[in-house]
């Protein structure tokens, strides 16, 4: 299975940290099954950008995205050339660097 290393972010991962997902699984299903509560208020329907990531390593293995997922990035905070939603990055057989950027869109977290 493909190793996914996450650059450390203040509030979801300190210290950053390497986990593992399955061929097939989207970036953000394999952040929340590893304890890694990264935003996703529309749970997962490609209709906000709370799961916004940054690609560091290993963007060219992902899935290309969809002119939905482009159009919604445009919105994203922080928008760089190898970002996209990380609920529709789908995970191939490529190690990964991924950053979740320190700051979203969302300003009414249900935790805050």
């Amino acid at each position: 299975m493909p190793v996914i290393k996450i650059l450390p972010h203040p509030e979801y991962c300190p210290q950053g940290t390497q986990i593992t997902a399955a061929p097939g699984t989207s970036l953000c299903e394999a952040l929340l099954e590893n304890q890694i509560a990264i935003e996703h208020a529309c749970d997962m329907s490609c209709a906000c950008t709370t799961c916004h990531v940054i690609v560091r390593e290993g963007f060219n293995s992902l899935n290309a995205p969809q002119e939905d997922e482009e159009d919604l990035l445009d919105r994203a905070w922080g928008l760089e050339p190898n970002s996209r939603l990380g609920c529709q990055a789908i995970v191939a057989q490529q190690d990964l660097v991924v950053e979740i950027p320190r700051y979203s869109v969302n300003h009414a977290k249900e935790t805050h």
